[in-house]
């Protein structure tokens, strides 16, 4: 009973539905179309717009402060203003040889005179303190200008004398500078 007339009709009926999908008219594939192009690209849109919230500083938020703007835009560097009349904190000639002259001094790296060697400081000394604290203040030879480091003139010029002293000099330690006039005159 195979081959009886109802079944061959079942055949050809499914092989008429294997032609078709189901998009069956243009209304259909216009829809089909639209919406394959579309909804991806809305996806992505939303992705994008939740991915770049959280940049954005909320309704609420100190971001836009004067404090946090400041931050973000300070410089890198900054100025910081002594006053020169402070006498009281000071460095010894001893502390600024330790924190700045020492690198060269201590050891004679390029050519600078060790510290208590009277044979290298002999001929420095002869000069005078007024020609060792002018090379200590403008650099000379390989030695920098002291003057724009962390310490000022009179500092330096403590060093001066204490290294000086230290290589067999008899230098008085110098006279703190005095306070400048009031800054109303």
């Amino acid at each position: 009973m195979s081959g009886t007339p109802d079944h061959a009709h079942s055949n050809d009926v499914s092989h008429d539905d294997a032609h078709e999908g189901p998009i069956r008219t243009p209304k259909q594939l216009a829809w089909a179309v639209f919406f394959a192009f579309v909804v991806p690209v809305l996806v992505i849109v939303m992705l994008a717009s939740y991915v770049t919230t959280e940049t954005k500083p909320a309704a609420g938020s100190d971001a836009l402060a004067g404090q946090a703007l400041a931050g973000r835009i300070q410089p890198v560097g900054s100025i910081e203003i002594k006053d020169a009349n402070d006498l009281g904190s000071l460095k010894t000639g001893e502390q600024v040889f330790q924190a700045q002259c020492s690198a060269c001094h201590a050891t004679g790296a390029a050519g600078a005179p060790k510290l208590g060697d009277a044979a290298a400081w002999g001929p420095r000394v002869k000069s005078g303190f007024d020609t060792l604290l002018h090379s200590a203040l403008k650099g000379k030879g390989n030695m920098g200008p002291q003057g724009g480091g962390d310490f000022n003139d009179f500092e330096i010029a403590r060093a001066v004398v204490y290294m000086a002293n230290q290589g067999g000099a008899k230098f008085d330690e110098p006279k703190a500078p005095a306070p400048a006039a009031s800054a109303a005159n």
